[in-house]
């Protein structure tokens, strides 16, 4: 795999492809960043967009991890204080699942948020954003948008500051932050600040087939025990020969195979015997066709993912 291939594997997205290619030719390490609201326990969406820092690492990219305390605090998830608490805890599960830490940059929202250009620039920026295009970037991510608070309308501009004060070439995150990297595309060179190529990862279903979320308890985080973490894929929605909003199936396509490489899949020799994957498309195949059961399909789930996860519980523990 090459290092595009690397890149962009597993992307939903890409804004725009000719200016990745561009980036990667023409800058010998290029700037990557994704911006955690630290909110509560670290799961398999958060993990997705750091094993996407981790092809980035390894196809080249410096890597800055924000930890937005200060963000988290506009969006009404606790005290400056709690925050902080929690953006320490995100920070040693990133490590735990493989981020470099010699090479990975974290950095505190409060490390440079409150510094008096970063503020003039989201004022600048302010006074060219309508309230409902702020109100919609934050539509996806915002906490209670029936009846939003002011900070929250200034969290979507805060971002796009981000970008610049970071010195990021990539923005990363999940396909929900899309509408807020576009304002910031599109608001950046207003302020003469280089506007940022964007790279989108899915949004993973949750266990119960919806969307994955702290809030609707249907996840699996990181540091779930191997009892847990048994219990919560055993009973996951698994629909026979259908992968739509399937978690089990998104498990092997965003975590598992990724990770390791090439999976076998233990089975008794009267269902097919033991069968072995190197690339997601060959599994899919054979699930939708029938040809793997369900219940084997989760067992090599908790297996694979236990094995994937021990380090962030021994970190953690």
């Amino acid at each position: 795999m090459d290092r595009l291939e690397l890149v962009i594997r597993n992307a939903e997205e890409i804004v725009t492809l000719d200016e990745l290619k561009a980036l990667m030719e023409g800058k010998e390490q290029p700037r990557a960043y994704v911006g955690y609201e630290p909110s509560g326990k670290v799961h398999m969406g958060h993990m997705l967009t750091a094993n996407k820092l981790i092809d980035l690492q390894a196809a080249g990219f410096q890597v800055v991890v924000l930890l937005a305390d200060l963000h988290a605090y506009l969006n009404e998830k606790g005290t400056l204080e709690e925050v902080r608490a929690t953006a320490d805890y995100n920070r040693d599960c990133f490590i735990a699942l493989g981020l470099d830490p010699e090479r990975t940059e974290f950095v505190y929202g409060t490390d440079y948020q409150l510094e008096p250009e970063y503020v003039k620039n989201v004022l600048k920026m302010a006074r060219s954003t309508t309230l409902n295009r702020a109100r919609r970037s934050m539509d996806e991510v915002g906490r209670n948008m029936d009846n939003p608070h002011v900070s929250q309308m200034i969290y979507p501009l805060m971002q796009a500051v981000d970008i610049a004060a970071l010195n990021v070439d990539l923005a990363v995150g999940g396909i929900d932050q899309r509408k807020i990297h576009m304002l910031a595309r599109e608001e950046m060179p207003k302020l003469g600040l280089q506007p940022p190529v964007c790279l989108h990862t899915p949004i993973i279903s949750g266990l119960n087939g919806g969307k994955m979320s702290s809030s609707k308890g249907n996840y699996i985080s990181v540091d779930d025990s191997a009892e847990d973490l048994d219990k919560k894929i055993m009973s996951a929605y698994c629909p026979a020969k259908d992968i739509e909003g399937n978690p089990v199936t998104e498990l092997f396509k965003y975590h598992i195979l990724p990770r390791l490489g090439s999976v076998t899949i233990k089975r008794p020799e009267k269902f097919g015997g033991d069968v072995t994957y190197e690339r997601y498309d060959g599994l899919e195949a054979d699930y939708l066709a029938g040809k793997m059961h369900p219940l084997d399909l989760k067992k090599s789930a908790v297996e694979h993912l236990n094995a994937i996860l021990e380090p962030v519980r021994e970190k953690m523990g």
